[in-house]
């Protein structure tokens, strides 16, 4: 069993390796170098309401992206590192917010069964394990090292369902006789994060916020079959003017100042226009995100088909707080999932705000498995695939950038060898599961200086401009030509 120590050391070095190597490869694609500019100039012109590329208005995304950018310029200067330091920070947090919920959990557990005596990892584990595999994810390693907005919208999503879900467990359900829940009564404002959360998902990712987090409570109270509680219902009266009010900070001022034309670009474009139809050309297969999920959500893949497996054994309608986390997690899921499968524009990092609750359920997996002492299977199983992805993704990197196989055996080694180690001893317990966490922090450190700088080479051209720098051309004007 590892102890509180041994953990706090590991998500120490967790946050460190998040933190660092930040600025180690040069913006990459269209969009990185894009929202990084639109704060550089918003910065220099102190501007704070309007984005700002290329001298012009810019409505295609909402501020709080550019509001994090530009007070990291201010502190550590403009670069990659300042740039990306935003989003490795939202990363983090929605670990600690993955890791509240499922201590929440084990904490409504213990208080309706005081006399039970599981271990401390059996009781506290779902928290810590939860956090552990968001944090060591594929799509969390990802998108926490660059520059974008799904990040902010996970957290914000993230926040706002945590602080729903820990209220409605631990506060906004009778335990006694008299309909009385005698948890704190701290636990009653919790509900105020909510609503807030909800209204700063407008301002990280526009009004898809409005979208997903109603759809995912409707959702789990219909799955339920049950009503929402009276306090909840009562708190629409003033949750839903908090939200719109910290949405105001920003839409008031851009109506006010530049009316019809943002209404137009911002609302209707990108988001009826993007959605309904094949503007801005990002069309894929209705099943385009069961792949994605099963990628984003490596190296635990194979937990999460478990997870969904075991479904058919849930209470779904179980008045336990594990009961309702799987439900609430398994909609959580579901829902933008299936809304953003119906979309016409797809892009992999849409479903990125699924993956704390693909956390949670796998969480809740290996604690049910630790419990019971289970799960030799899913881990000899998790070695292959692992062994599989290793494979197939070094061919492709030998020959799509020309890596040697040397380079890529380093960087995988660590994977291999923990792969290896689950199809041999799947029964090691929790210290197997903080071994495939650990490799895919090793591997991706291995990979962000070995294997990330040649995929950068072909979609980043900083080490042109050096080049045409030392060259005087510093100054002459820069022309790009994109195809439609």
């Amino acid at each position: 069993m590892l102890t509180k120590r041994l953990w706090l050391i590991l998500f120490i070095g967790i946050a460190v390796f998040y933190l660092w190597g930040l600025g180690s490869v040069p913006f990459v694609g269209p969009d990185e170098p894009r929202y990084a500019q639109v704060a550089r100039e918003m910065l220099a012109h102190r501007e704070l309401i309007t984005p700002v590329l290329g001298g012009f208005p810019w409505f295609q995304k909402p501020v709080l992206l550019y509001w994090i950018l530009m007070a990291s310029y201010s502190v550590l200067g403009i670069s990659e590192y300042a740039a990306r330091l935003g989003p490795a920070i939202c990363g983090l947090l929605i670990g600690a917010v993955v890791y509240w919920i499922g201590s929440s959990i084990e904490t409504a557990r213990r208080t309706r069964d005081a006399s039970s005596k599981e271990s401390e990892t059996q009781r506290e584990g779902l928290g810590r394990f939860s956090a552990l595999i968001w944090l060591s994810s594929a799509g969390p390693l990802v998108f926490s090292r660059g520059v974008n907005f799904d990040i902010l919208l996970t957290l914000a999503l993230t926040g706002a369902f945590a602080c729903f879900f820990v209220w409605h467990v631990r506060y906004g359900i009778p335990t006694n006789r008299k309909g009385i829940n005698p948890a704190s009564p701290a636990l009653k404002y919790v509900l105020v994060g909510f609503y807030f959360f909800v209204g700063l998902s407008l301002l990280a990712k526009g009004l898809i916020g409005l979208i997903i987090a109603p759809g995912v409570i409707i959702s789990y109270f219909l799955i339920r079959r049950e009503w929402p509680s009276k306090k909840f219902l009562t708190s629409l009266l003033w949750g839903i003017p908090l939200t719109l009010a910290v949405a105001a900070i920003w839409y008031g001022p851009m109506i006010n100042r530049h009316g019809l034309i943002f209404v137009n670009e911002f609302i209707v474009q990108q988001h009826f226009q993007r959605f309904l139809s094949n503007q801005y050309h990002h069309p894929q297969a209705f099943y385009f995100y069961i792949p994605v999920l099963a990628g984003l959500a490596l190296p635990w893949t194979i937990f999460l088909v478990a997870a969904f497996v075991s479904s058919r054994r849930w209470h779904w309608r179980g008045a336990s707080a594990v009961d309702r986390l799987r439900v609430f997690g398994f909609v959580w899921i579901l829902a933008p999932v299936v809304f953003f499968s119906i979309s016409q524009s797809k892009l992999p990092a849409y479903i990125l705000p699924v993956l704390p609750a693909v956390a949670l359920l796998v969480g809740e997996r290996v604690t049910c498995f630790l419990r019971a002492q289970r799960g030799q299977r899913v881990l000899r199983l998790t070695g292959a695939l692992l062994l599989l992805v290793v494979a197939i993704g070094g061919v492709f990197m030998h020959r799509r950038y020309g890596l040697s196989v040397a380079v890529i055996a380093i960087a995988v080694a660590p994977l291999v060898a923990v792969a290896l180690i689950a199809l041999a001893r799947p029964q090691m317990g929790p210290a197997l599961y903080v071994l495939i966490a650990v490799a895919m922090f090793v591997t991706s450190a291995f990979s962000l200086k070995a294997i990330a700088p040649a995929i950068a080479r072909g979609q980043s051209v900083r080490d042109l401009l050096a080049a045409a720098s030392s060259r005087g051309y510093d100054t002459a004007p820069l022309v790009q030509l994109h195809n439609v």
